[in-house]
Protein backbone atom coordinates (compact mmCIF):
# COMPACT_ATOMS: atom_id res chain seq x y z
CA UNK A 1 0.00 0.00 0.00
CA UNK A 2 1.42 3.07 -0.92
CA UNK A 3 -1.07 5.70 1.10
CA UNK A 4 -3.59 5.57 3.48
CA UNK A 5 -5.91 6.36 0.37
CA UNK A 6 -5.90 4.28 -2.68
CA UNK A 7 -3.81 6.37 -5.02
CA UNK A 8 -5.28 7.00 -8.54
CA UNK A 9 -3.54 6.03 -11.68
CA UNK A 10 -3.17 9.21 -14.01
CA UNK A 11 -0.86 7.92 -16.62
CA UNK A 12 -1.42 5.80 -19.59
CA UNK A 13 0.26 4.73 -22.74
CA UNK A 14 -2.07 4.36 -25.00
CA UNK A 15 0.47 3.19 -27.72
CA UNK A 16 1.07 -0.04 -26.00
CA UNK A 17 -1.90 -3.25 -25.85
CA UNK A 18 -3.37 -3.43 -22.74
CA UNK A 19 -3.70 -6.72 -22.09
CA UNK A 20 -1.88 -9.85 -23.63
CA UNK A 21 -3.67 -13.78 -23.49
CA UNK A 22 -2.12 -16.92 -24.08
CA UNK A 23 -3.64 -18.87 -27.00
CA UNK A 24 -4.75 -22.42 -25.63
CA UNK A 25 -7.55 -24.47 -25.73
CA UNK A 26 -8.91 -23.50 -22.39
CA UNK A 27 -10.17 -19.61 -21.60
CA UNK A 28 -7.73 -16.88 -22.49
CA UNK A 29 -5.70 -16.11 -18.92
CA UNK A 30 -5.02 -12.45 -18.80
CA UNK A 31 -1.48 -11.78 -17.84
CA UNK A 32 -1.06 -8.00 -17.54
CA UNK A 33 -2.79 -5.20 -18.13
CA UNK A 34 -1.91 -1.12 -16.86
CA UNK A 35 -3.55 0.44 -14.26
CA UNK A 36 -6.62 2.08 -13.58
CA UNK A 37 -9.29 3.23 -11.57
CA UNK A 38 -12.84 2.32 -12.57
CA UNK A 39 -15.11 4.31 -15.04
CA UNK A 40 -19.02 4.04 -16.33
CA UNK A 41 -19.30 3.59 -19.90
CA UNK A 42 -22.08 3.48 -21.38
CA UNK A 43 -22.08 0.33 -23.89
CA UNK A 44 -18.94 -1.09 -22.03
CA UNK A 45 -15.44 -1.45 -23.33
CA UNK A 46 -15.33 -1.09 -27.20
CA UNK A 47 -13.72 -4.36 -29.59
CA UNK A 48 -11.76 -2.39 -31.58
CA UNK A 49 -8.44 -0.55 -31.04
CA UNK A 50 -10.12 2.61 -31.53
CA UNK A 51 -13.19 2.44 -29.53
CA UNK A 52 -10.29 1.21 -26.27
CA UNK A 53 -7.88 3.74 -27.06
CA UNK A 54 -10.88 6.51 -26.95
CA UNK A 55 -12.23 4.67 -23.60
CA UNK A 56 -8.85 5.03 -22.38
CA UNK A 57 -8.84 8.64 -22.97
CA UNK A 58 -11.81 8.89 -21.63
CA UNK A 59 -10.62 7.01 -18.60
CA UNK A 60 -7.38 9.60 -18.18
CA UNK A 61 -9.36 12.68 -18.27
CA UNK A 62 -11.77 11.51 -15.46
CA UNK A 63 -8.52 10.60 -13.12
CA UNK A 64 -7.12 13.79 -14.37
CA UNK A 65 -10.59 15.84 -12.47
CA UNK A 66 -10.76 12.98 -9.51
CA UNK A 67 -7.49 13.98 -8.41
CA UNK A 68 -8.02 17.78 -8.43
CA UNK A 69 -11.15 17.15 -6.55
CA UNK A 70 -9.79 15.20 -3.86
CA UNK A 71 -6.84 17.55 -3.53
CA UNK A 72 -9.32 19.95 -2.16
CA UNK A 73 -11.40 17.37 0.27
CA UNK A 74 -10.39 17.40 3.38
CA UNK A 75 -7.88 14.94 5.26
CA UNK A 76 -10.03 13.34 8.14
CA UNK A 77 -12.81 11.53 5.99
CA UNK A 78 -14.25 8.21 6.65
CA UNK A 79 -15.17 5.94 3.66
CA UNK A 80 -18.42 4.15 3.79
CA UNK A 81 -18.95 1.29 1.35
CA UNK A 82 -16.27 3.72 -1.06
CA UNK A 83 -18.44 6.89 -0.39
CA UNK A 84 -16.78 9.98 1.94
CA UNK A 85 -19.22 10.79 4.55
CA UNK A 86 -18.89 13.40 7.40
CA UNK A 87 -18.42 12.67 10.91
CA UNK A 88 -21.65 11.54 11.80
CA UNK A 89 -21.62 9.12 8.66
CA UNK A 90 -24.49 10.54 6.87
CA UNK A 91 -24.60 8.43 3.72
CA UNK A 92 -26.71 11.99 1.78
CA UNK A 93 -24.42 15.19 1.73
CA UNK A 94 -26.13 18.01 3.40
CA UNK A 95 -26.05 22.00 2.65
CA UNK A 96 -25.05 23.26 5.53
CA UNK A 97 -26.54 26.99 4.59
CA UNK A 98 -30.49 25.77 3.78
CA UNK A 99 -30.31 22.23 5.27
CA UNK A 100 -30.99 20.54 1.84
CA UNK A 101 -29.50 17.31 0.81
CA UNK A 102 -27.23 17.98 -1.93
CA UNK A 103 -27.59 15.89 -5.15
CA UNK A 104 -24.56 13.85 -5.69
CA UNK A 105 -24.55 13.34 -9.78
CA UNK A 106 -21.12 11.63 -9.71
CA UNK A 107 -22.19 8.36 -8.02
CA UNK A 108 -23.56 5.89 -10.31
CA UNK A 109 -27.03 4.77 -10.20
CA UNK A 110 -27.84 1.29 -8.48
CA UNK A 111 -29.28 -1.14 -10.95
CA UNK A 112 -31.26 -4.34 -10.45
CA UNK A 113 -27.92 -5.75 -9.83
CA UNK A 114 -26.47 -4.28 -7.36
CA UNK A 115 -29.66 -4.85 -5.59
CA UNK A 116 -29.97 -8.34 -5.95
CA UNK A 117 -28.38 -10.65 -2.80
CA UNK A 118 -25.32 -12.61 -3.83
CA UNK A 119 -24.17 -15.22 -3.66
CA UNK A 120 -27.36 -16.24 -6.14
CA UNK A 121 -26.99 -13.82 -9.02
CA UNK A 122 -24.11 -14.86 -11.05
CA UNK A 123 -26.06 -16.11 -14.26
CA UNK A 124 -23.81 -15.03 -17.50
CA UNK A 125 -21.43 -12.41 -14.99
CA UNK A 126 -17.44 -12.54 -15.79
CA UNK A 127 -16.11 -13.47 -12.89
CA UNK A 128 -12.18 -12.50 -12.76
CA UNK A 129 -9.81 -15.02 -10.16
CA UNK A 130 -6.47 -15.78 -9.88
CA UNK A 131 -4.66 -19.05 -11.14
CA UNK A 132 -5.48 -21.26 -14.67
CA UNK A 133 -8.67 -23.69 -15.04
CA UNK A 134 -9.23 -26.55 -12.33
CA UNK A 135 -7.49 -24.01 -9.51
CA UNK A 136 -9.49 -23.79 -6.10
CA UNK A 137 -10.47 -20.17 -6.91
CA UNK A 138 -12.09 -21.59 -10.52
CA UNK A 139 -14.27 -23.48 -8.42
CA UNK A 140 -15.24 -20.88 -5.67
CA UNK A 141 -16.09 -18.11 -8.70
CA UNK A 142 -18.75 -21.25 -9.75
CA UNK A 143 -19.79 -21.35 -6.49
CA UNK A 144 -20.06 -17.67 -5.51
CA UNK A 145 -21.80 -17.03 -9.34
CA UNK A 146 -23.65 -20.12 -10.93
CA UNK A 147 -23.21 -20.43 -14.95
CA UNK A 148 -20.76 -17.77 -14.60
CA UNK A 149 -18.33 -17.06 -17.16
CA UNK A 150 -14.73 -17.77 -15.65
CA UNK A 151 -11.79 -15.57 -16.81
CA UNK A 152 -8.60 -17.06 -15.36
CA UNK A 153 -5.55 -14.33 -14.45
CA UNK A 154 -2.02 -14.84 -13.92
CA UNK A 155 -1.82 -12.72 -10.38
CA UNK A 156 -4.29 -11.98 -7.99
CA UNK A 157 -3.64 -7.97 -8.60
CA UNK A 158 -4.63 -8.42 -12.62
CA UNK A 159 -7.47 -9.87 -11.11
CA UNK A 160 -8.42 -6.59 -9.48
CA UNK A 161 -7.49 -4.75 -12.15
CA UNK A 162 -9.82 -7.05 -14.60
CA UNK A 163 -12.89 -5.58 -12.70
CA UNK A 164 -11.62 -2.25 -12.68
CA UNK A 165 -11.33 -1.99 -16.32
CA UNK A 166 -14.58 -3.32 -17.01
CA UNK A 167 -12.86 -6.74 -18.50
CA UNK A 168 -14.70 -8.71 -15.65
CA UNK A 169 -17.70 -7.92 -13.57
CA UNK A 170 -16.55 -10.18 -10.22
CA UNK A 171 -13.41 -11.05 -8.84
CA UNK A 172 -13.70 -14.24 -6.84
CA UNK A 173 -10.45 -13.84 -4.37
CA UNK A 174 -8.84 -15.92 -1.29
CA UNK A 175 -8.56 -13.87 1.81
CA UNK A 176 -7.87 -16.60 4.67
CA UNK A 177 -7.48 -20.60 5.07
CA UNK A 178 -8.22 -22.32 8.06
CA UNK A 179 -4.95 -24.50 8.27
CA UNK A 180 -2.45 -21.45 6.54
CA UNK A 181 -4.08 -18.49 7.71
CA UNK A 182 -4.37 -15.32 5.71
CA UNK A 183 -3.80 -14.62 2.29
CA UNK A 184 -1.87 -11.22 3.22
CA UNK A 185 -1.10 -10.14 -0.23
CA UNK A 186 -4.79 -9.80 -0.68
CA UNK A 187 -5.41 -7.75 2.35
CA UNK A 188 -2.56 -4.85 1.04
CA UNK A 189 -4.73 -5.33 -2.23
CA UNK A 190 -8.05 -4.37 -1.18
CA UNK A 191 -6.51 -1.39 0.58
CA UNK A 192 -4.73 0.00 -2.58
CA UNK A 193 -8.02 -0.83 -4.79
CA UNK A 194 -11.05 0.71 -4.89
CA UNK A 195 -13.46 -2.39 -5.27
CA UNK A 196 -16.23 -3.67 -3.05
CA UNK A 197 -16.77 -6.45 -1.27
CA UNK A 198 -20.12 -7.85 -2.04
CA UNK A 199 -20.29 -11.05 -0.82
CA UNK A 200 -18.10 -14.15 0.51
CA UNK A 201 -18.11 -18.14 -0.08
CA UNK A 202 -15.95 -20.48 1.81
CA UNK A 203 -14.73 -23.89 0.28
CA UNK A 204 -13.51 -26.85 1.69
CA UNK A 205 -10.10 -27.76 0.04
CA UNK A 206 -9.93 -31.46 -1.10
CA UNK A 207 -6.17 -32.25 -1.93
CA UNK A 208 -5.10 -35.32 -4.72
CA UNK A 209 -1.85 -36.28 -5.40
CA UNK A 210 -1.47 -36.20 -9.59
CA UNK A 211 0.83 -37.71 -11.96
CA UNK A 212 1.46 -38.65 -15.33
CA UNK A 213 -0.65 -41.79 -16.51
CA UNK A 214 1.47 -44.65 -15.89
CA UNK A 215 3.70 -43.17 -13.30
CA UNK A 216 3.92 -44.84 -9.63
CA UNK A 217 4.67 -43.26 -6.83
CA UNK A 218 8.20 -45.36 -5.93
CA UNK A 219 9.17 -43.35 -9.79
CA UNK A 220 8.45 -39.93 -8.27
CA UNK A 221 11.71 -37.44 -7.35
CA UNK A 222 9.78 -34.47 -6.82
CA UNK A 223 6.22 -33.04 -5.15
CA UNK A 224 5.31 -29.53 -6.98
CA UNK A 225 2.44 -27.63 -6.00
CA UNK A 226 1.38 -24.13 -4.27
CA UNK A 227 3.34 -23.37 -0.58
CA UNK A 228 0.31 -24.23 1.63
CA UNK A 229 -1.09 -27.06 -0.62
CA UNK A 230 2.30 -28.56 0.57
CA UNK A 231 2.30 -27.69 3.75
CA UNK A 232 -1.42 -28.74 4.33
CA UNK A 233 0.22 -32.77 3.14
CA UNK A 234 3.28 -32.68 4.69
CA UNK A 235 2.54 -35.42 7.37
CA UNK A 236 0.11 -37.50 4.52
CA UNK A 237 3.03 -37.10 2.29
CA UNK A 238 5.36 -38.76 4.96
CA UNK A 239 2.84 -41.36 5.43
CA UNK A 240 2.82 -42.35 2.21
CA UNK A 241 6.76 -43.35 1.73
CA UNK A 242 7.37 -40.37 -0.40
CA UNK A 243 11.08 -39.55 -0.15
CA UNK A 244 10.84 -37.12 -2.63
CA UNK A 245 11.53 -32.95 -2.94
CA UNK A 246 8.96 -30.55 -2.30
CA UNK A 247 8.81 -27.64 -4.45
CA UNK A 248 6.71 -24.34 -4.42
CA UNK A 249 4.67 -22.64 -8.00
CA UNK A 250 2.22 -20.39 -8.09
CA UNK A 251 -0.90 -22.34 -7.80
CA UNK A 252 -2.29 -25.71 -7.57
CA UNK A 253 -4.05 -26.25 -10.96
CA UNK A 254 -0.46 -24.47 -12.26
CA UNK A 255 1.69 -27.42 -11.08
CA UNK A 256 -0.55 -30.16 -12.87
CA UNK A 257 -0.26 -27.76 -16.23
CA UNK A 258 3.54 -27.61 -15.99
CA UNK A 259 3.99 -31.04 -15.55
CA UNK A 260 1.23 -31.95 -18.06
CA UNK A 261 3.39 -29.31 -20.15
CA UNK A 262 6.00 -30.68 -20.08
CA UNK A 263 5.79 -34.51 -19.54
CA UNK A 264 7.81 -34.79 -16.06
CA UNK A 265 7.19 -38.38 -15.36
CA UNK A 266 9.49 -37.66 -12.07
CA UNK A 267 6.74 -35.06 -10.94
CA UNK A 268 3.91 -35.39 -9.13
CA UNK A 269 1.65 -32.20 -8.32
CA UNK A 270 -1.07 -31.92 -5.21
CA UNK A 271 -4.37 -30.17 -7.07
CA UNK A 272 -7.59 -30.75 -7.16
CA UNK A 273 -9.27 -33.91 -9.06
CA UNK A 274 -10.26 -31.36 -11.60
CA UNK A 275 -7.22 -30.49 -12.60
CA UNK A 276 -6.78 -33.86 -12.84
CA UNK A 277 -9.12 -34.25 -15.74
CA UNK A 278 -8.60 -30.91 -17.33
CA UNK A 279 -4.70 -31.84 -17.76
CA UNK A 280 -4.71 -35.42 -18.12
CA UNK A 281 -3.27 -36.56 -15.21
CA UNK A 282 -3.68 -39.54 -12.94
CA UNK A 283 -4.97 -39.42 -9.23
CA UNK A 284 -2.10 -41.60 -6.93
CA UNK A 285 -3.79 -40.49 -3.89
CA UNK A 286 -7.15 -38.80 -2.95
CA UNK A 287 -7.70 -36.80 -0.11
CA UNK A 288 -3.91 -36.56 0.89
CA UNK A 289 -4.81 -33.50 2.87
CA UNK A 290 -3.68 -33.60 6.63
CA UNK A 291 -6.67 -32.26 8.29
CA UNK A 292 -10.57 -32.53 6.70
CA UNK A 293 -11.45 -29.56 8.43
CA UNK A 294 -9.35 -27.39 5.44
CA UNK A 295 -11.31 -24.45 3.99
CA UNK A 296 -10.49 -21.19 2.36
CA UNK A 297 -12.67 -18.47 2.25
CA UNK A 298 -13.14 -15.92 -0.90
CA UNK A 299 -14.46 -12.99 -1.53
CA UNK A 300 -16.32 -11.53 -4.37
CA UNK A 301 -15.45 -8.00 -5.26
CA UNK A 302 -17.19 -5.79 -7.49
CA UNK A 303 -16.87 -2.09 -8.65
CA UNK A 304 -19.87 -0.86 -6.81
CA UNK A 305 -21.41 -1.59 -3.38
CA UNK A 306 -24.35 -3.93 -2.56
CA UNK A 307 -27.31 -1.74 -0.30
CA UNK A 308 -26.75 -3.56 3.22
CA UNK A 309 -30.09 -5.35 4.54
CA UNK A 310 -30.83 -6.86 8.02
CA UNK A 311 -33.30 -9.58 6.74
CA UNK A 312 -30.54 -12.04 6.61
CA UNK A 313 -27.26 -12.34 8.26
CA UNK A 314 -24.90 -9.98 7.12
CA UNK A 315 -21.24 -9.24 7.81
CA UNK A 316 -18.97 -5.61 7.58
CA UNK A 317 -14.93 -5.26 6.72
CA UNK A 318 -13.24 -2.13 7.74
CA UNK A 319 -9.62 -1.20 8.04
CA UNK A 320 -8.35 1.63 10.09
CA UNK A 321 -5.29 3.13 11.12
CA UNK A 322 -4.15 5.80 13.72
CA UNK A 323 -1.24 7.47 13.95
CA UNK A 324 -0.20 7.69 17.57
CA UNK A 325 0.26 4.10 17.35
CA UNK A 326 -1.76 0.61 18.14
CA UNK A 327 -3.09 1.82 21.71
CA UNK A 328 -6.37 2.52 19.89
CA UNK A 329 -7.10 -0.83 19.25
CA UNK A 330 -8.42 -1.85 22.63
CA UNK A 331 -11.02 1.52 22.49
CA UNK A 332 -11.78 0.52 18.41
CA UNK A 333 -12.66 -3.29 20.22
CA UNK A 334 -14.22 -1.77 23.21
CA UNK A 335 -17.15 0.06 20.67
CA UNK A 336 -18.16 -3.20 19.44
CA UNK A 337 -17.79 -4.87 22.45
CA UNK A 338 -20.56 -2.38 24.35
CA UNK A 339 -23.22 -2.66 21.90
CA UNK A 340 -22.74 -6.65 21.21
CA UNK A 341 -21.60 -7.15 17.95
CA UNK A 342 -19.15 -10.05 17.40
CA UNK A 343 -15.94 -10.05 15.83
CA UNK A 344 -15.48 -12.82 13.43
CA UNK A 345 -11.63 -11.52 12.45
CA UNK A 346 -8.62 -8.97 13.05
CA UNK A 347 -5.37 -8.53 11.08
CA UNK A 348 -2.70 -6.84 11.08
CA UNK A 349 -0.59 -5.63 8.61
CA UNK A 350 2.06 -3.21 8.14
CA UNK A 351 1.82 0.34 7.50
CA UNK A 352 3.41 0.30 4.30
CA UNK A 353 3.62 4.33 4.11
CA UNK A 354 5.19 4.63 7.78
CA UNK A 355 6.21 1.38 8.76
CA UNK A 356 8.40 2.56 11.60
CA UNK A 357 7.59 5.08 14.65
CA UNK A 358 9.83 6.93 16.24
CA UNK A 359 9.51 8.00 20.36
CA UNK A 360 12.65 9.78 21.56
CA UNK A 361 13.07 9.98 25.34
CA UNK A 362 16.15 11.89 26.44
CA UNK A 363 16.20 9.87 29.52
CA UNK A 364 16.36 6.32 27.81
CA UNK A 365 17.16 7.39 23.97
CA UNK A 366 15.12 6.46 20.72
CA UNK A 367 12.11 3.86 20.98
CA UNK A 368 11.21 2.69 17.76
CA UNK A 369 7.55 0.94 17.41
CA UNK A 370 6.04 -1.06 14.61
CA UNK A 371 2.95 0.94 12.82
CA UNK A 372 -0.04 -0.99 11.74
CA UNK A 373 -3.50 -0.95 9.52
CA UNK A 374 -5.91 -3.46 11.37
CA UNK A 375 -8.35 -5.30 9.09
CA UNK A 376 -11.74 -6.23 11.05
CA UNK A 377 -14.74 -8.51 9.98
CA UNK A 378 -17.92 -8.14 12.49
CA UNK A 379 -21.29 -9.83 12.16
CA UNK A 380 -23.43 -6.83 11.37
CA UNK A 381 -24.77 -5.10 8.01
CA UNK A 382 -24.38 -1.25 7.70
CA UNK A 383 -28.02 -0.39 8.01
CA UNK A 384 -28.04 -1.61 11.34
CA UNK A 385 -27.97 1.38 13.79
CA UNK A 386 -25.67 -0.99 16.11
CA UNK A 387 -23.16 -0.71 13.32
CA UNK A 388 -23.45 2.44 12.24
CA UNK A 389 -23.28 3.86 15.90
CA UNK A 390 -19.84 1.45 16.42
CA UNK A 391 -18.11 3.32 13.32
CA UNK A 392 -19.08 6.83 14.36
CA UNK A 393 -17.04 6.05 17.68
CA UNK A 394 -14.25 4.18 16.34
CA UNK A 395 -14.12 7.04 13.59
CA UNK A 396 -13.12 9.77 16.42
CA UNK A 397 -10.36 7.16 17.79
CA UNK A 398 -8.33 6.39 14.40
CA UNK A 399 -7.13 8.84 11.83
CA UNK A 400 -7.99 6.47 8.71
CA UNK A 401 -11.39 3.97 8.50
CA UNK A 402 -12.36 2.46 5.53
CA UNK A 403 -15.78 0.14 4.64
CA UNK A 404 -13.97 -2.47 2.64
CA UNK A 405 -17.65 -3.83 2.06
CA UNK A 406 -20.69 -4.50 3.74
CA UNK A 407 -22.59 -7.98 2.42
CA UNK A 408 -24.31 -11.03 2.86
CA UNK A 409 -22.21 -14.12 5.23
CA UNK A 410 -22.05 -17.45 3.70
CA UNK A 411 -24.50 -19.45 5.65
CA UNK A 412 -24.71 -22.77 3.44
CA UNK A 413 -24.01 -25.89 5.85
CA UNK A 414 -20.64 -26.89 6.29
CA UNK A 415 -19.15 -30.60 6.22
CA UNK A 416 -15.68 -31.81 5.45
CA UNK A 417 -14.03 -32.22 2.47
CA UNK A 418 -14.80 -35.74 0.97
CA UNK A 419 -14.13 -34.92 -2.62
CA UNK A 420 -15.40 -33.35 -6.04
Amino acid sequence: MQSLTPPSSSSYNLNKPVIRTRNRQQPSRILCMYRSDSVHFSNGIGLSRADWQSSCAILSSKVVSQEQSSDKSADHVAAVNGHKTSIDLNLVPIDQANNKPQPTPSQKPLTITDLSPAPMHGSQLRVAYQGVPGAYSEAAAGKAYPNCEAIPCDQFEVAFQAVELWIADRAVLPVENSLGGSIHRNYDLLLRHRLHIVGEVQLPVHHCLLALPGVRKEYLSRVISHPQALAQCELTLTKLGLNVAREAVDDTAGAAEYIAANNLRDTAAIASARAAELYGMQILADGIQDDSSNVTRFVMLAREPIIPRTDRPFKTSIVFAHDKGTSVLFKVLSAFAFRNISLTKIESRPHRNRPIRLVDDANVGTAKHFEYMFYVDFEASMADVRAQNALAEVQEFTSFLRVLGSYPMDMTPWCPSRGD
